[in-house]
């Protein structure tokens, strides 16, 4: 390994990678303040909550995975240096947006009437949370909106403003639960409904402050976003959903599968339920850091690729891998030291402290060979290949990192059945499969441009630089 280039390169990724973690940690912040501040409400407040957020977050998600590919789009138009494209293509996406956002609000009240006899639960609770879906609905508009925004601008590599309209949303998101589940200012005590309504608030917010960031800003302006209106183009929006589908799926298999066994944990006990939920709570905030990572070198290999740069593609997606290796290391060992710490913050019951504990024993594992796959899976959307991903996350989550779970932890097939232990092993074994697989489908995809003697050389040395 080259060492002045990795630490060139990787001081290149860092500069978006920073701003983009600090923005995925706001946002899950914000999830946190909203369980807290309706927890001081009743138990049953947080419940619906928490119920809640399972049914609307991976219906989001999905959302949020498909207007990723604009990011690349962008990336690659940019490095190509077709800016008139770049507006157009944004356009396209946020007709897209605005579709799923509004069929967000028409699914909610046409599945509310369906699905209401099958709750059958006790108390307020059903409809504290089907108030709180009610409320949510409404943000999503808004939100799919400001997705557009966001990843218009971090295809052109600017991502100061995803940093700056979190803290925004943030800071909007505490006085609004404050308002609204506990019954201020003259608004109605919601409970945790209220966290519904104060999160649509959120949304638009951010929309609206992303909307006015771009229009004001100088670098943002050199696409040429509003200086043209464009009608929808089903031939580009084809394409967009062609791109966008395999990385919304890809998302959604990995949010299901770690809810789903949740679900299958439940016959072992609340207690195993709630170590396994206190440790992938804690790995997901720490996922994060790949993540961010991996969101980067979309952005830099794409813009390397639209530039016909793909030696700088290769390397950015070399040494942002081992980039998030060496980081790896470093999460790992503080999860080593200080797991049974960590697991006291989310519960105070011992038995739940040690097997959360001995779960994250098994998280430091594969953080490695999650840091792999979601670096590669990075890397290949700045090619523009998702639907390798999509196939390699299937398989290797659902085929096999679910199924090793399940004949470990609940079958005396292999061993006797190990309970939460089997599943994370089964995590271990899926996300190594996933990190193999990706892996070699982008070593596949370099080798294929580096045996291309046709294309035209690249017409720039490096990617962009702005100041952040």
């Amino acid at each position: 390994m080259n060492l002045p280039a990795f630490f060139t390169h990787s001081k290149s990724i860092l500069k978006l990678t920073y701003p983009i973690l600090i923005a995925q940690l706001i946002q899950n912040l914000m999830g946190f303040v909203d369980i807290v501040m309706a927890g001081r409400v009743s138990a049953e407040d947080l419940a619906a909550v928490a119920v809640a957020n399972s049914i609307w977050l991976p219906l989001i998600l999905t959302i949020y995975g498909l207007i990723m590919a604009l990011a690349a789009i962008v990336s690659q138009l940019a490095g190509a240096n077709k800016y008139p494209e770049v507006a157009e293509q944004t356009y396209q996406t946020a007709w897209i947006s605005l579709a799923l956002g509004i069929s967000l609000i028409a699914l909610y009240y046409v599945a509310t009437p369906l699905l209401s006899p099958m709750f059958s639960l006790e108390g307020n609770l059903e409809t504290l949370i089907l108030d709180y879906l009610a409320y949510i609905v409404w943000g999503a508009p808004g939100f799919c909106l400001y997705l557009v925004l966001r990843n218009y601008a971090e295809g052109l590599s600017y991502v100061k403003p995803t940093m700056i309209i979190s803290i925004i949303g943030l800071l909007v998101n505490i006085p609004a639960n404050y308002i609204f589940i506990y019954g201020k200012l003259g608004a109605p005590a919601l409970g945790g409904a209220g966290c519904g309504i104060a999160t649509a608030i959120v949304y638009w917010a951010m929309f609206i402050s992303m909307l006015i960031y771009c229009f004001r800003s100088s670098i943002l302006k050199q696409a040429n976003l509003f200086t043209r209106f464009y009608w929808p183009n089903f031939t580009h929006i084809k394409n967009i959903l062609a791109l966008g589908i395999p990385i919304a799926l890809s998302l959604l298999f990995e949010v299901s599968l770690f809810a789903i066994v949740a679900i299958i944990l439940v016959p072992f006990g609340s207690q195993v339920v709630a170590s396994h939920q206190v440790a992938l709570n804690f790995t997901g905030l720490v996922f994060m850091v790949p993540l961010s990572i991996a969101m980067a070198t979309t952005i830099k290999v794409g813009y390397a690729i639209g530039n016909k740069n793909y030696q700088q593609a290769k390397d950015y997606s070399f040494y942002s891998v081992i980039l998030g290796l060496l980081l790896a290391c470093v999460t790992a060992i503080l999860t080593v030291v200080f797991r049974e710490q960590i697991a006291g913050i989310y519960s105070r019951e011992l038995p739940v402290i040690e097997l959360a504990a001995s779960l994250m024993l098994l998280a430091t594992i594969y953080q490695f060979s999650d840091t792999i796959q979601v670096v590669s899976a990075g890397a290949l959307r700045g090619y523009k290949d998702t639907k390798s991903i999509l196939y390699i996350t299937f398989v290797s989550y659902w085929l096999i990192g679910l199924g090793v779970g399940l004949v470990l932890g609940i079958t005396d097939w292999v061993v006797p059945k190990m309970g939460p232990y089997g599943f994370w092993i089964g995590f271990i074994i899926g996300l190594t499969a996933a990190a193999v697989l990706l892996a070699w489908r982008l070593r596949v995809i370099q080798q294929r441009l580096e045996q291309n003697k046709d294309e035209l050389p690249p017409t720039k040395n490096n990617s962009p630089e702005f100041e952040l």
